[in-house]
Formats: C-alpha cells, sequence, structure tokens
C-alpha cells in the first residue's frame, strides 16, 4: 500500500499528508456535480472523494468491468463481484462441468474419425486444478475498506468504496488528475503480464476520452462524461510492478506437456509462425500454440489437436464459445494432444486475448465438421449459467474488436447467419443433434456485442421478415436449471437475449416441440435448452400476426412470441427467402459433395436430420454455397483431400440452429432483397 493512502486510512478520512505534492488538472470533470448525483452516480463520487481516486477514472475502470451494474450479487464468469468486479474464489462446483461448453458432441464432429471420451477427464483436471489458481481481489479489498467481504459481494455501495481503496493503493502519489493514473489502472487489471496490464489501462483511457451513459440493470442512470483529448502523462512501466514481470504468475505453466518439435511438418502455408498472433494492431494478443503433435499406435491417424493446411482456406463463421471453466486451465488443456483446439480464447477480468491456432488452419471446435473446416472458434472464459452469469465489458470490448478484424479478413458478412454461437452450429446427424453445445446460452448480449462491432442490428423498411431484438436490460425471461442440484428451481431474475416460442399467442401455451433435441418429448424452460428458444439478431420468416403477438416458421411449425407494439421484441428485417417447391423439402446439417463427386476420398454419407420443411411455409437465408468436404485423416496436410461438388445449398435459419437445404429443392423468394 503507499505510504498516502496508508496514512490517509488510519486517521479514518482521506488527506493528503504534509510534504507530498497533490496535482490537480482543469480538465478532470467527468461526471455529474457530486451534489446532484444521486444513486450509483453518487456512490461513485463518494468513494472517489475518500480515497482521492478521481471520479473519472474510476467510472471508467467499473465500466470496463461491469457497466456499473450490479448483476444482483452474483459473480461474473470470472468470479467477479458488483460494479468494480471484485474477483473472489471461483463459487463452490463452479468449476468446469463439460468439455468447453455444456453438451456431450464430439468437437471435432467427424465420425469418420470420432475422438476420444477421455477428453472430459482432461477436462475435469485442469479446471480443477484453474479453480484452485484464481487470483483474487475481493479479500485485499475488504481488508483496505475495512468491510467485511460477504459486504462486498452483495452491496454496490460497499463494493464501489472498496474497489475505490483498492486502486488507490496501487497509486504511488495522490492526484486528482486522471492522466497520472495509468499506472495504478494497470495494476488494477490483475492482468499477471505487462504487456495485457498495459491494454487494460489503455482501454480505461479510451472509455475515458469516449464517456458513456447507461441506466443500470438495477434503475440507476449513470454518466461519464467525454474528456477527449485525455492521454496518460506517463506510460505505466511493468518495472514500477516487479510483480507482474512474469505471466506465469497469472497462468502456471506446470504440468503441461512439452511439444516435440520432431513431430512437427514444419511452417505450412498460412500458419502462423515466430509466435506472433494474428489480432488488429490495437488489441494486445499472446501466441499460446495449441499441439499438434502424432500419438497412440496409428501415428497418421492418432494426432492431435487440430488440422494443418497446405493451402489457403476460405472462412465462412466465426463461432463464438465459453469456456465452461476458468482461463487458468486453458495453457494444459490447448497444449494436449488428445484434447480439442479453438482458435482463440479471452480471459474476462481484463479483455487479454490468446491466440492458439493459426486462422487459415481446422481447430475441433463447433462438433460438426463441415462447420470447422470454414469457420474460427473463439472461446470466452466464463459459463453458459453455473456459477457465474454474466461477462465483463472488456471481453465483449476485445472480442468484438477481434472479430470485427477477422471479418474485414476473410470478407465475412457481420450478421447472425455467419457470427454464430456454438448454439447456433447444426448437429451433423439425427443421432448428435440432442448432444450439440448450447453456449454461450441466452445471457450473452448479442445486441451490445453487435453495437461495439460497429454494425447494430437496425429495422428495415418495407421489411419482408423479422430480426428478434428484445431489450436486453429489461427481458428477463423464466429459465431454470442454473443450479445442477435444483434443475427445476428458477434462475435469478436477469437481462436475456432470448424470446420463448409458444404452439399458440398465450403465455400460458406449451413451448413449441423440438424432434430432433427431444424426440417424443417437449420442450423446456432449461437454461441449456434452446428449443423453443430465438435469440436476438437472428432473422425469420413471420407467418401470421395476432394482438401482441408474432407467428414465425420454425423447425416445421408455427411459433408464437410475444411481440407488443408498445415494446416490441423484434425489427422489421429484409432479405432472401426459400419456400418448398413441391413436397415436404430434407434439411441437412452439413452441406456436403455429392457421392459422384468424391474421386481421391471416400464419399461421405448426406444423412438427412429429422427436420422437414411442409409446403407452403417459408424460412430466410443467410447464405448460398456450393457442397464441399475436407478430408484430414493423415497429420501430413500434404494429405488432405479437398472435394467440391456440383450440389448447390441454401443456409437457412430453420429454428435457433443453422441448417442447409438443396437449393433445387426450394424456390427463393425476394433473392435481392
Amino acid at each position: 500500500m503507499q505510504l498516502w493512502l496508508a496514512a490517509g486510512l488510519v486517521a479514518g478520512v482521506l488527506t493528503v499528508p504534509a510534504g507530498l505534492p497533490l496535482t490537480t488538472s482543469p480538465a478532470t470533470t467527468s461526471a455529474p456535480a457530486a451534489a446532484a448525483a444521486t444513486g450509483r452516480q453518487a456512490d461513485f463520487a463518494a468513494a472517489a472523494r475518500e480515497y482521492g481516486v478521481p471520479e473519472s477514472v474510476l467510472l471508467a475502470v467499473s465500466y470496463l468491468e461491469s457497466r456499473w451494474d450490479a448483476n444482483g450479487g452474483r459473480p461474473s464468469t470470472a468470479g467477479g463481484y458488483g460494479p468494480m468486479h471484485l474477483v473472489d474464489a471461483f463459487p463452490a462446483g463452479a468449476a468446469g462441468h463439460e468439455h468447453l461448453g455444456d453438451g456431450h458432441a464430439d468437437p471435432r464432429g467427424d465420425e469418420s474419425r470420432p475422438m476420444s471420451p477421455k477428453v472430459d477427464a482432461i477436462t475435469h483436471a485442469a479446471m480443477r486444478t484453474a479453480a484452485a489458481r484464481q487470483p483474487t481481489t475481493l479479500p485485499e479489498a475488504a481488508k483496505l475498506a475495512g468491510l467485511p467481504e460477504e459486504l462486498l459481494r452483495r452491496d454496490p455501495a460497499a463494493n464501489i468504496r472498496a474497489g475505490a481503496a483498492l486502486l488507490a493503493s496501487y497509486q504511488d502519489r495522490p492526484s486528482t488528475d486522471p492522466a497520472d493514473w495509468h499506472a495504478a489502472v494497470a495494476k488494477y487489471a490483475g492482468a499477471g503480464d505487462p504487456k495485457s496490464a498495459r491494454a487494460f489501462a489503455d482501454e480505461v483511457f479510451a472509455v475515458m476520452r469516449e464517456g458513456a451513459r447507461r441506466r443500470t440493470d438495477d434503475g440507476h442512470l449513470v454518466e461519464l462524461d467525454p474528456i477527449p483529448d485525455l492521454q496518460p502523462d506517463t506510460i505505466w512501466d511493468p518495472a514500477a510492478f516487479p510483480e507482474l514481470a512474469d505471466p506465469g504468475d497469472f497462468v502456471s505453466g506446470d504440468g503441461l506437456p512439452e511439444l516435440d518439435e520432431e513431430d512437427e511438418p514444419g511452417t505450412p502455408k498460412g500458419h502462423t509462425a515466430g509466435g506472433k498472433a494474428e489480432c488488429p494492431a490495437s488489441l494486445h494478443c499472446e501466441w499460446m500454440p495449441a499441439a499438434h503433435r502424432r500419438f497412440g499406435k496409428k501415428k497418421n491417424r492418432d494426432y492431435g489437436n487440430h488440422d494443418r493446411l497446405s493451402r489457403k482456406r476460405s472462412v465462412d463463421y466465426i463461432v463464438i464459445h465459453d469456456t465452461e471453466g476458468g482461463y487458468q486451465g486453458i495453457p494444459s488443456l490447448i497444449r494436449n494432444p488428445k484434447y480439442v483446439s479453438w482458435h482463440y480464447t479471452i480471459r474476462s477480468r481484463d479483455g487479454h486475448v490468446a491466440q492458439h491456432v493459426a486462422t487459415n488452419d481446422i481447430a475441433w471446435h463447433a462438433g460438426n465438421w463441415d462447420v470447422n473446416t470454414r469457420s474460427i472458434g473463439i472461446e470466452h472464459e466464463g459459463y453458459l449459467a453455473k456459477g457465474g452469469t454474466w461477462y465483463t465489458e472488456a471481453m465483449y470490448r476485445s472480442s468484438a474488436r477481434l472479430v470485427r478484424y477477422l471479418a474485414a479478413k476473410y470478407r465475412i458478412p457481420l450478421d447472425r447467419a455467419h457470427i454464430l454461437g456454438h448454439d447456433n452450429v447444426p448437429g451433423t446427424t439425427p443421432a448428435t443433434v440432442a448432444g450439440m453445445h448450447e453456449d454461450p446460452g441466452p445471457y450473452w448480449d448479442w445486441a451490445h456485442y453487435f453495437e461495439l462491432m460497429k454494425k447494430p442490428f437496425k429495422a428495415a423498411k418495407n421489411g419482408n421478415s423479422i430480426i428478434i431484438r428484445p431489450d436486453y436490460d429489461s427481458n428477463r425471461p423464466r429459465f431454470t436449471g442454473c443450479e445442477a442440484t435444483k434443475p427445476d428451481k428458477a434462475c435469478p431474475s436477469h437481462g436475456a437475449s432470448t424470446v420463448w416460442l409458444h404452439k399458440s399467442p398465450s403465455h400460458s401455451a406449451p413451448l413449441v416441440n423440438d424432434i430432433g433435441k427431444h424426440p417424443g418429448k417437449p420442450s423446456t424452460y432449461s437454461v441449456y435448452d434452446h428449443s423453443a428458444r430465438a435469440s436476438t439478431g437472428q432473422r425469420y420468416a413471420v407467418a401470421e400476426r395476432k394482438g401482441d403477438w408474432t407467428a414465425i416458421w420454425y423447425l416445421g411449425q408455427k411459433a408464437w412470441f410475444h411481440n407488443p407494439a408498445a415494446k416490441p421484441t423484434a425489427i422489421p428485417a429484409k432479405g432472401p427467402l426459400v419456400t418448398p417447391i413441391s413436397g415436404a423439402v430434407k434439411v441437412y446439417g452439413r452441406a456436403y459433395p455429392e457421392r459422384s463427386a468424391y474421386t481421391k476420398a471416400s464419399p461421405q454419407p448426406l444423412t438427412p436430420l429429422k427436420y422437414k420443411i411442409p409446403p407452403g411455409q417459408t424460412y430466410t437465408v443467410g447464405d448460398t454455397i456450393t457442397g464441399t468436404h475436407y478430408s484430414a485423416n493423415a497429420f501430413r496436410p500434404s494429405k488432405h483431400v479437398t472435394t467440391t461438388g456440383k450440389t448447390r445449398y441454401h443456409q437457412i435459419q430453420l429454428g435457433h440452429r443453422v441448417m442447409f437445404v438443396m437449393a433445387s429443392d426450394v424456390r427463393l423468394v425476394d433473392p435481392k432483397a
């Protein structure tokens, strides 16, 4: 703790000790005057005065962590509490419960070479270790503020006070000038390595330059006035905090398998070499390479944990995941050749980005081999519902910046037909549909995410369809299943991106059925069950309207959701649609070529799913592609084979997941819309 702060705390009131200079700046006004402040705004103002932290700095740090929300006293996906995101140990039982997601699907999604069931055991071991290593800030903040730890978890005002005390303890000299606080903010990040800490501080300063204004989840209006020309007087010097000089302080390398370079096939075209991550210049990224090794008796086929390419690949999708575990477990998982892989991981508490697989290579992450070959997978530290229920603003901002960069690099449209959740990826065959993963789930704020990507969902004139768009903060649908031991217990009220779909226009009507996920059984209100839900940004064809209710075509049936004119949960949209030419149309989970196209690789079965589109129904089109298959049954990319057929497919929004229909089976409606 800095001496000037200690002196103030001992005295019971924060004052500047004699002999220490107090620097001020006329340009530090950042929020409404303290005398006029009320509610949460007043809490920030009071804490800033008490501990000598510029109010703009305190507000900006909190905004980047929590967007000033209290979140009902529940922990974030990184174990952080309250507006200041004070990190405590993971809640009991919150360590990962499935392998990177919540379902049981094979992440490679290729039945010709199924993965070992040992994947789950690898996950459990890594996540137990990760939970034990969780670094914390809440206990120290409680001591500095002289408050009980339990109070900091549930009381926003106490949380802000303690956060201000912790932030002030990192400041080497008293100052009311925000420009002097770069080093203290970097330390507050708890990043564990200098570059990530500095990146967090830089982002806090960006927030102060931009300003912000919003109403919190519990109804408080908070404002941070912009300081457009603000720059730090001194950039943080890592030498000031030698304990952060080694990234290993945050992520232990103990027990990581060593990569066997003799097994590496060199650096194929497009592979990231020299340890440089693929990221925008404005985002600090770490290169944390995934394993690429042979193992087992069948060394040509027994390898992991991704496929390298010797040619340039096309990328159609970016798939958003959550880890269902802490970031500390990621290094041991990603360096295990018997595990799965993904391209990037983003840390919750500070938005730090680590890349593991080159974007030109194929990671095993989506549970659908066709999607894997055409996608980039991004894992976000956190949980769909278990343990923590909210994601930090730092993580949202880093992820949005990364996705925007990758979308520009690979010419991927920024829409929900191409920026998918793992819960939007289709099953490959009828047998795999029920086990597909559900992350990131209903608590991921898709509207805010796309706003950060500068591609907000906007209403179209003369629309021929709708886009789901409830107000996240006020939309609080019923969910169950957040507690594994009490699956029928209602989840805490929380903002969400989804709407429930009913068989008729009534809240009391049964939910629509999903014959693929729940054969012969009804859909449920479980937070892990998306079978009767539509999510923000997804576009659907309208089947009917009745009063405050709108019906969409969904999994071969009418699905009704509440959409009152006074508080709409959808907006008009435009885009191409398809309808059957004649008879019921088969639906597929993969866009594979016809059998005759395979001349150098084994033909892949083209198995339809259980769903069918009856005549007269209409579905939205997200893309049109030619069927291809990439055969990667060997360690060396020179042995891989690409098969391209003639069959054309339309990607449609059939239910909560996208799926495919053959173009020859349907008629395009409004193809130029």
